[in-house]
């Protein structure tokens, strides 16, 4: 596979999150709701599409809790798949909760829904009270250590060495700003502001195609790949190359988030990967300079 620009997911790909976003989103429920969702269900949710940003996964989940104690008698694959039926996203999730439960029940639901909080008491996991005063410019709701502090690595440096030393590199992240700074620090990857797409910089978010796009155009790149952990990740290829057929994209799923083994690479191959790879350093080989 030639590329002239690849573009890269931060999480999941170049760091392991299982132990502090989709940690922060299972714990965030679980403190203001008392109720458990679990990892396998962060990943239902993921599948499901539209759910780049981890705050507004965990106001579905938390809506898939409240609706089961108002009378939804589905597990959290019924949940997520009618989501996916209805487009994916907090939106979907929304009018999934609407359409099965009766007026009365559902109004005790929006009742009891609190994104706000629940954002604050995902901050304040993920980023621990310094950065959470930091960053939130706000007092948090408890004292944590923060679980940004102990992402792993998943990406090694000569890996970015070799594709940088072929083709431009390029980030496309649903973290914020700060965050995906932090990200990049730790992994040692300094990228020109214009060469990198996080949640501060477009309001759609992935799978839609345009911050990929947008990219390929400031890379005046004919061939892009675009590397990501979740099938929203190769979907937002899928959508590029549908939009821009005057340059190729190609969507690589990477088996280190929440996508693992033989299955994770028939989703992502029934999502029209171009490609799957145990971990993004299998990357150069695949492009053939490894």
């Amino acid at each position: 596979m030639y590329v002239d620009a690849v573009v890269l997911d931060i999480d999941g790909v170049l760091v392991d999150v299982a132990d502090s976003y989709r940690r922060a989103i299972v714990e965030s429920v679980e403190r203001v709701y008392d109720a458990s969702v679990g990892s396998d269900a962060v990943q239902a949710f993921k599948d499901a599409g539209g759910f780049n940003n981890d705050w507004e996964l965990t106001y579905a989940a938390a809506l898939f809790v409240l609706a089961g104690r108002e009378g939804y008698d589905g597990d959290v694959g019924a949940f997520t798949d009618a989501i996916a039926d209805a487009g994916g996203g907090l939106t979907a999730a929304e009018s999934v909760v609407e359409r099965t439960l009766d007026p009365a029940a559902h109004g005790r639901v929006r009742d009891a829904w609190e994104p706000q909080r629940l954002r604050a008491v995902f901050q304040a996991l993920y980023l621990g009270a310094d950065l959470y005063r930091d960053l939130e410019g706000d007092e948090p709701p408890f004292d944590a250590p923060g679980y940004i502090h102990d992402e792993p690595v998943l990406v090694a440096g000569r890996t970015l060495e070799t594709l940088g030393a072929t083709s431009d590199l390029g980030i496309l992240t649903g973290r914020p700003a700060a965050e995906a700074d932090i990200a990049l620090s730790r992994v040692g990857l300094a990228l020109d502001d214009r060469h990198r797409f996080t949640m501060d910089d477009w309001n759609e978010g992935k799978p839609h195609p345009g911050a990929l796009v947008t990219l390929a155009e400031r890379f005046d790149a004919d061939r892009v790949a675009f590397a990501g952990d979740t099938l929203d990740d190769v979907r937002t290829a899928v959508r590029a190359a549908e939009t821009d057929p005057a340059r190729e994209y190609h969507g690589i799923g990477v088996l280190t988030g929440g996508l693992r083994g033989s299955e994770g690479r028939e989703k992502f191959v029934a999502a029209g990967a171009d490609a799957v790879v145990e971990t993004v350093n299998d990357l150069p080989a695949l492009f053939g300079d490894g």
